[in-house]
């Protein structure tokens, strides 16, 4: 009984070494199919999937414009609250008060790059970027403020 699971292992063993090797051999004589990234050396011609999920961020557009209006859906979508939306009320010329965004703040440490809060957006103001070189030697540079100084909300956006 014992003799019988030990050789049951040392089977599945040498199975699964087996299986390792021979997909080595291949990617060994098929040079055409490399699949390793020589990262950092390739830093300049590395191309990142489209599905890949780098950091959160707001576009602007070149008059400092962004989607957000406010809604605090992404901040509710998220799991661990890294994004934290801080609104204001702005007068309109009619006299009437409207939300507007102050600040969205986003932790970039507790974030875990499961894009719900870019899902639950229904203005489309933030995407995911294909950035992914956050080594900082100061845990509160991964702390960022995504809406520029002084941008303000896109006419036709509510």
């Amino acid at each position: 009984m014992f003799i019988t699971r030990y050789i049951k292992e040392v089977w599945g063993a040498v199975k699964s070494l087996t299986t390792g090797m021979k997909r080595t051999l291949y990617y060994f004589t098929h040079h055409k199919e490399i699949i390793t990234e020589q990262y950092p050396d390739n830093r300049d011609t590395l191309v990142l999937p489209d599905r890949f999920k780098g950091e959160v961020v707001m576009p602007h557009n070149e008059s400092n414009e962004h989607r957000c209006t406010g809604c605090t859906a992404c901040e509710l979508a998220c799991p661990n609250g890294t994004i934290k939306v801080i609104t204001r009320f702005d007068i309109t010329p009619e006299g009437k008060k409207k939300k507007a965004i102050d600040k969205l703040v986003y932790h970039l440490e507790l974030c875990t790059m499961c894009g719900l809060c870019i899902e639950a957006c229904p203005s489309d103001a933030i995407k995911m970027a294909q950035t992914f070189e956050h080594s900082v030697f100061d845990r509160n540079k991964l702390t960022k403020v995504l809406n520029n100084p002084d941008s303000k909300i896109m006419e036709g956006v509510e």
